[in-house]
């Protein structure tokens, strides 16, 4: 596994009692990291990602292949990665864990996998996955890391870059990860993202609410709308309720997966309604990039082999560092 290193100068990291007698790590130059539930936070707990670390949080194994029974993650991962799961005894830098969909399945092909996250859905990783012998997870920035340079097989990171405030300082900061020979794996929201008016218009109140609220009003929602989208889903074959369940969706808050994911369970579908309904309605930042402007920006910071395709949540992105 790669060390820890300090974000500030780069030197090595020891476990010593803090000022305040608990458990942190400490830098040669003074820099002190809490240890909190025995995970490294080099970032305040509390920052713009609450949103999605209360939502981890609460939808800890609501995503899980191993809990859904459905292979949805594991598919959308072998697409990632360019048509198989290849990472075993890989140093994997997983940036942006989330609650750790990704993480499982990349601990169960042999990866040795790094989580980051900024928000407190570090806490849920660790939950899901920690007992693994070669999980290791920190709290931090994805553009100040704790680890060495060039130190990683492979960089992935999806469903995140698009909520850092500065996408192209996110993607010079993951390449820098890259080994010589390594791969990058990200992805991003394009032009042409589905936001209804109705989910402008809630993200715009609720980004001034505190998290509590905003999880809070979005199971509201669900609660009252959810038995509608169900109702048009299940009668959409009869003559003028197909047309009126696409109207009702180009018009609803909610993020309806009936179409996407029929084989999940009524109840795991409602809960990836809510789930994804609060993600989209509370990111503090939501950036939308070509394939193009991904492209340019990797290969600028020295990335070659680099494909780009419209899948998924948007633009999907494979590239490599150079030996």
């Amino acid at each position: 596994m790669i060390p820890f290193t300090c974000p500030e100068h780069g030197g090595s990291l020891a476990v010593r009692p803090s000022p305040g007698g608990e458990p942190a790590l400490s830098c040669p130059s003074g820099c002190t990291y809490p240890l909190v539930k025995g995970i490294p936070r080099f970032v305040p707990e509390s920052n713009y990602t609450d949103a999605f670390g209360l939502q981890w949080k609460t939808f800890r194994r609501t995503q899980l292949d191993s809990v859904t029974g459905c292979p949805i993650t594991r598919t959308r991962l072998t697409r990632l990665l360019g048509g198989s799961i290849d990472v075993e005894g890989q140093n994997i830098l997983e940036a942006g864990c989330g609650a750790g969909r990704f993480t499982e399945i990349l601990l169960e092909e042999g990866g040795l996998v790094h989580a980051v996250d900024m928000s407190c859905a570090v806490e849920a990783n660790h939950e899901n996955c920690g007992t693994h012998a070669n999980h290791r997870v920190c709290q931090a920035d994805i553009r100040n890391l704790p680890f060495q340079e060039e130190s990683f097989d492979l960089v992935f990171c999806v469903g995140v870059v698009q909520h850092t405030p500065d996408p192209e300082e996110t993607m010079a900061a993951l390449c820098r990860q890259v080994r010589p020979g390594g791969r990058l794996v990200m992805d991003h929201y394009t032009h042409g993202y589905p936001v209804t008016a109705s989910r402008r218009i809630i993200r715009e109140k609720l980004l001034q609410m505190p998290p509590e609220f905003s999880l809070s009003f979005c199971e509201m929602l669900v609660n009252i709308l959810w038995p509608v989208h169900v109702m048009l889903w299940h009668n959409r074959k009869i003559p003028g309720f197909g047309a009126l369940y696409k109207q009702f969706l180009a018009h609803s808050p909610l993020v309806d997966y009936h179409s996407s994911y029929g084989e999940l369970s009524p109840e795991i579908l409602q809960s990836w309604a809510l789930l994804d309904t609060h993600d989209t309605v509370t990111d503090r930042y939501k950036h939308l990039r070509s394939a193009d402007e991904i492209a340019a920006t990797l290969a600028a910071h020295g990335m070659v082999d680099i494909e780009t395709q419209l899948a998924g949540n948007g633009v999907e992105a494979r590239a490599r560092r150079p030996e």
